[in-house]
């Protein structure tokens, strides 16, 4: 059974992916491909939003119930822009972010109270709010909230500087 944490992370995360989409709706292949001087382009971000290619962010959190406190190294400022992510469409990436979010949506509805405050050590985050010790719900929160809202306003402006007004 879904706990009320597990559903409110899974409903952030789908309001999210909806504000999303509303930014990448109607964008042509052409203003997806390019950016602003030293920006990643659309299609770009969309790949980082993916994770790495062929395995998303899920294992990620995975481990946090596979094994006791993992050491997790996340690659924050990887793209991810492989040859195959190139070749996508702008609406293939958008449907791929929407496949990898909605995953984690889902993972965290069937997530118990005590599965939420298992423990991971993320390096990286070591001077944020997080710390680098963060629980499965702080990281799911972080990756289906602050990560997105972030993409999202970093997709807004690259479209502006692109000429692309957006909401």
């Amino acid at each position: 059974m879904a706990t009320s944490t597990g559903v409110h992370l899974a409903q952030t995360i789908q309001e999210k992916l909806e504000e999303l989409k509303r930014v990448c709706e109607g964008l042509d292949e052409s203003t997806a491909s390019r950016a602003p001087e030293g920006r990643w382009s659309p299609k770009e971000i969309l790949s980082h939003l993916c994770g790495p290619e062929g395995s998303g962010h899920l294992p990620i959190l995975h481990a946090f119930l596979d094994q006791e406190s993992p050491k997790i190294d996340l690659e924050i400022e990887n793209p991810f822009f492989s040859e195959k992510r190139a070749r996508m469409t702008h609406e293939q990436l958008v449907s791929e972010v929407e496949k990898e979010y909605g995953g984690i949506a889902e993972f965290a509805l069937g997530l118990t109270k005590e599965q939420l405050e298992r423990k991971a050590h993320v390096p990286v985050f070591r001077d944020t709010p997080l710390g680098e010790y963060l629980t499965l719900e702080s990281m799911i929160a972080g990756l289906g909230d602050f990560h997105l809202r972030f993409h999202i306003n970093h997709m807004r402006e690259v479209l502006q500087g692109s000429g692309v007004r957006r909401n």
